[in-house]
């Protein structure tokens, strides 16, 4: 017992980017890794599809401060360790709006609603990482993540509501008399 004590301790109390990576820090960031590079195959894809140039500035956003230099930390992080990487998609290509036919378009409500989503689903995503880190820099790392996407978040709803593009649900009114 106290001999796994110590080895722990002189594992653990080190800097920590000698320290190893626990199974599930390895797991969060390969997934991560995947869902980023998928991220930023479907963005360039939406991109085509969106008319609107603030949505189209937005996923650019994401793409450039999000996605891309996340990728570029996991694999970086990942390689260090020796883990392999995840398959990346082929980049895609750029295609004019008006090729598109009308009922095979994304409408720009619909994709700005994604983006939006997708930014909420990445906080959560970043904040369990965090709580399951022993690393500190790996549960850093993951709060610059979700600092950066907080912020785009915030574009995204502003935009949402700046373009009538978000549908509340139905409000809650409390109609007792009491």
């Amino acid at each position: 017992m106290f001999k796994l004590r110590g080895m722990l301790m002189g594992i653990l109390s080190g800097n920590p980017k000698e320290e190893p990576m626990h199974y599930g820090e390895v797991y969060a960031t390969w997934v991560h890794l995947s869902a980023a590079k998928a991220c930023v195959a479907s963005y360039e894809t939406l991109i085509n599809h969106t008319g609107d140039e603030d949505l189209k500035k937005l996923i650019q956003d994401v793409l450039e401060d999000t996605c891309k230099p996340e990728i570029e930390e996991i694999e970086t992080l990942l390689k260090d360790h020796g883990v392999g990487q995840p398959p990346t998609p082929p980049e895609r290509p750029e295609a004019c709006l008006e090729n598109i036919p009308a009922g095979a378009r994304f409408l720009d409500q619909e994709i700005a609603i994604k983006v939006s989503g997708d930014l909420a689903a990445g906080l959560v995503s970043c904040s369990t990482v965090m709580g399951q880190c022993i690393r500190e820099d790996i549960a850093m790392m993951y709060a610059n993540f979700h600092a950066k996407k907080a912020q785009l978040a915030g574009k995204a709803l502003r935009l949402l509501k700046d373009k009538g593009w978000l549908i509340p649900p139905p409000l809650h009114i409390d109609k007792t008399d009491c």
